[in-house]
């Protein structure tokens, strides 16, 4: 997987509501802020909070990719910038909630070929 390929990686397993397949782009001790706010450390408890996530407000989400920005910082080290619109959300009345623009930020580094999140943080834009 390249940096370019992380993001789309990023948005199929987010639509399927895949909890592991997210904690699978993360770097085990990865730092991450995920889109309610959940702060964690390491990709089980990323994993956890995506789960908590998709059995509530994200329970039929998709995202809808926009602008992508990669900044290469070091031999091996990027920074993604992705902007993502998020559908299909629903509050605790099962009502959908209007579509939301959203921001993803990742540290990306290499291991081998594989590139993985060693920080990630997905949030709400104005």
């Amino acid at each position: 997987m390249t940096p370019e390929d992380f993001a789309k990686a990023f948005a199929s397993a987010f639509g399927r509501q895949d909890a592991a397949g997210l904690a699978a782009l993360l770097a085990p001790d990865a730092e991450v802020l995920t889109l309610t706010g959940a702060v964690v450390t390491g990709s089980k408890a990323a994993e956890a909070a995506f789960a908590a996530e998709f059995a509530g407000i994200f329970a039929a989400s998709r995202l809808v990719t926009g602008k992508m920005r990669l900044r290469d910082i070091a031999a091996g080290a990027t920074i993604l910038s992705q902007r993502f619109v998020v559908s299909g959300a629903r509050d605790e009345a099962k009502a959908e909630l209007p579509r939301i623009g959203t921001l993803m930020t990742a540290v990306l580094v290499v291991e081998g070929d594989i590139w993985r999140a060693v920080n990630l943080t997905f949030s709400a834009t104005a």
